[in-house]
């Protein structure tokens, strides 16, 4: 049996990436801090999936086990030289505090084995294992990097499957949706894995992924929070928000047709069938968990500022994607540490200062200014 060490047990890791790779008869390794789960995971050595949908799909998942990476760092060093794959699925702003154990794993590994082994970053980023990759390499010297050629490979993905807040009985089991997306970039024939698609340009599929996905689960939040809704369900019900929600990816679906000459139609379908993947009521989501960490999400690279950016420079619309800025700067939600910060940072430095420090946008810049007029008509309509 073929190994994996993957970091992050969370829903994610369990309920997508690690399933998919104990589906495919490879024993997952998951490295966490969470010593409940890791304990729960040693202990039982299997857990649940089941599929939100009106006829539920049930999965048991079984070879997997866990390390507590700050407890026995030297047992994840041991369990990477004998792994296949090392995955991640922890939020990228935790991949530079994992990386040196990673490297230290590999390193240790080449001196071994010269089997190839495959690193990949499963994050909501744009080139994440690019990033993962240069946090490795600071804790290399020259000679090991050198000696990582040819046989360690770092590969970018782009990855698409909704788990929303959990209500199950037991620890481990995970709810998700039925729908998943795991495309991988690469011209290297890689082991089999089910679910795992290779490409060798993911530019396209990541873009579109992540400002039709990404972006439309984000806009539909912050209009939902505004208005008062709980759900992300109910906000779609609501014709006037859903109208905005699908003129926002329609907005960035321009860019993308533009950009990556996509076939129209086709892109008019997936955003079609993405607005729908949004309505499934048995995901049962709330607004606030979609919309949590408002600051990541208002970064010059990310779901809502880039696009617009990229429209503006097109010369094609974005005034969707605008008032979608003006309703996440709304976004005031105090059971998020980073909605109160920007609750302060607009209090005390202003809108455009924000706008400058948080999405790289001048105050002159015209996407700037129709945030404003957005934020500012929004203002009047909440006093």
């Amino acid at each position: 049996m073929k190994n994996v060490v993957h970091f992050g047990a969370g829903n994610i890791g369990r309920g997508f990436i690690g399933a998919l790779f104990a589906r495919s008869n490879y024993h997952v390794t998951f490295v966490d801090i969470a010593d409940p789960i890791i304990q729960a995971l040693n202990e039982k050595g299997a857990y649940t999936v089941r599929t939100a949908s009106d006829t539920p799909e049930t999965y048991e998942i079984h070879n997997v086990s866990g390390i507590n990476n700050q407890l026995h760092p030297e047992k994840v060093v041991a369990a990477i030289k004998q792994a296949t794959f090392v995955t991640t699925a922890i939020g990228p702003k935790v991949l530079p505090f994992i990386a040196p154990l990673i490297a230290e794993g590999l390193a240790e590994r080449l001196k071994e084995t010269d089997d190839k082994v495959y690193v990949i970053a499963c994050e909501n980023q744009i080139s994440a294992t690019d990033f993962l990759k240069q946090e490795i390499f600071k804790a290399l010297d020259e000679k090991a990097k050198r000696q990582l050629e040819g046989h360690v490979y770092f590969l970018n993905c782009a990855v698409d499957r909704i788990v929303p807040i959990q209500h199950n009985e037991a620890l481990l089991d995970v709810l998700v949706e039925s729908y998943r997306e795991w495309i991988v970039e690469t011209t290297e024939e890689l082991p089999k894995v089910l679910g795992m698609e290779t490409v060798p340009d993911l530019a396209p599929f990541i873009e579109r992924k992540l400002f039709t996905v990404n972006t439309g689960h984000a806009v539909t939040a912050y209009l939902g929070y505004l208005a008062g809704k709980k759900k992300i369900h109910e906000a779609l019900a609501d014709e006037a928000i859903y109208k905005k929600v699908k003129g926002a990816v329609e907005e960035t679906g321009a860019y993308l047709v533009e950009r990556y000459s996509l076939d129209p139609q086709s892109h008019q379908n997936y955003i079609h069938k993405i607005l729908n993947r949004f309505k499934n009521k048995q995901l049962d989501d709330d607004v606030t968990r979609v919309g949590r960490s408002p600051i990541r999400k208002l970064g010059p690279e990310d779901r809502l500022i880039k696009p617009a950016k990229e429209a503006a420079k097109r010369g094609l619309s974005y005034r969707y994607l605008a008032e979608a800025v003006a309703a996440c700067l709304k976004f005031d939600a105090d059971t998020d540490p980073e909605a109160v910060l920007l609750q302060e940072k607009l209090q005390k430095e202003g809108i455009s200062n924000v706008l400058k420090e948080i999405c790289g946008l001048e105050k002159n810049d015209p996407l700037a200014k129709e945030v404003v007029h957005q934020y500012e008509q929004l203002y009047h309509l909440s006093s």
